[in-house]
């Protein structure tokens, strides 16, 4: 029995041993953590490109992928049949209103044209001899000496003749344009297609076509603006004249510019879209019809906008944003509204100033509150 009371107290002993060492350990680790704790670690500030806000003015334009179209177009079609006996402009040339095309044999209608004038000329002494036989068989019916049934023959005689020699007169004006049908001239200024007669050939007004020819200088674009950019287009030509700038992909050539001449007076219900046209001049007929541009159209000046770059913008679930350099150097997230483009710029409506300094770059290593070291655009280049 008093063994099992000292087993007993020793066992004790060494729980209370072991509970007071547990505390101490504790105590030690509270005292540890609380001197971490008052002192945290210094945090580095990341480097990030900035930019200033750029204050200018800006136009306002919509810009739209568009084709180009010719003003005029037709096919050459002969008026008269014969042969081709020439083709007198070059397959693809550039002529100019008046010039001659192709010549169709002229014999044939050149041989119509001598019998229209023989057969006037002999109808023309018909209707002499009538008029004389008239003028006589006038004073012999007032003198009794004639009966008036012959009188009335001279005088249809007379009228009969002078309406065949109109009608000589008009097949020689029928033979004349046939005559100047046998050479095909160029209605207007233009470029010239692939020939489609080779020399020889027989060619009647029923078959087909010689060649094409198009107008290309000044020439149309066409494109679809959307039903609701539609209101600010048309109030834009409203104040005045809408001025089109024209860009052809891979071309290093200044924009083309031209003026909005017409839109449709339809919107196409199954797109939304309508059909507007522009005009430019193309002197050097380089632009062909059916080429694919860009058009440019210049609405209004948006005076004192507030341009930064098109890489500072970020998107979240609230819409666009932009990281701005604030107070102690830290990270400030502003929500923006955007306007037009300007190159490499973009407008902001709201959400900045004139003296912020936007982060244009790191975006993805950085969140509002970071502190941050504000480097130049050229440092920044530098240094990657």
């Amino acid at each position: 029995m008093q063994r099992w009371k000292v087993g007993l107290g020793l066992v004790v002993a060494a729980v209370a041993t072991a509970v007071a060492g547990s505390a101490i350990r504790h105590e030690g680790m509270v005292a540890g953590h609380a001197e971490t704790a008052a002192t945290p670690p210094q945090v580095m500030a990341m480097p990030v490109p900035v930019a200033p806000v750029v204050k200018k003015a800006i136009a306002v334009y919509y810009e739209y992928s568009a084709r180009t179209e010719a003003i005029r177009g037709i096919a050459l079609q002969p008026r008269i049949s014969g042969y081709i006996q020439s083709q007198d402009a070059a397959d693809g040339s550039d002529v100019n209103e008046g010039d001659l095309l192709y010549t169709i044999d002229p014999r044939d209608v050149q041989a119509a044209l001598d019998q229209a004038k023989a057969q006037a000329q002999r109808d023309r002494a018909t209707l002499e001899y009538a008029r004389s036989n008239l003028n006589r068989g006038a004073a012999l019916s007032r003198s009794g000496f004639i009966a008036k049934d012959t009188y009335d023959q001279r005088a249809s005689a007379s009228v009969a003749a002078e309406a065949a020699l109109a009608m000589d007169e008009a097949a020689i004006r029928t033979a004349e344009l046939n005559l100047n049908y046998a050479q095909i001239r160029a209605p207007f200024s233009g470029r010239l297609g692939r020939n489609q007669a080779s020399i020889g050939t027989l060619v009647s007004p029923g078959g087909g076509a010689l060649n094409t020819l198009v107008q290309l200088s000044p020439i149309y674009v066409t494109f679809n603006p959307s039903e609701t950019e539609l209101t600010e287009i048309q109030r834009a030509r409203t104040a005045g004249s809408v001025t089109a700038d024209i860009l052809v992909p891979g071309s290093d050539q200044p924009p083309r510019r031209g003026e909005l001449i017409f839109i449709d007076n339809t919107v196409d219900r199954s797109t939304g879209t309508i059909v507007a046209r522009a005009m430019i001049a193309n002197a050097d007929r380089t632009l062909l019809p059916g080429q694919y541009v860009r058009v440019r159209i210049s609405l209004r000046e948006l005076p004192d906008a507030m341009m930064v770059p098109q890489a500072a913008l970020g998107s979240s679930q609230f819409g666009k944003y932009v990281y701005v350099v604030g107070q102690g150097s830290k990270v400030e997230q502003r929500l923006v509204s955007l306007g037009p483009t300007d190159g490499d710029l973009v407008a902001v409506l709201n959400g900045i100033s004139e003296g912020d300094s936007v982060i244009s770059g790191n975006l993805q290593k950085i969140g509002p509150g970071m502190p941050v070291q504000p480097l130049s655009d050229k440092h920044a280049t530098a240094t990657q």
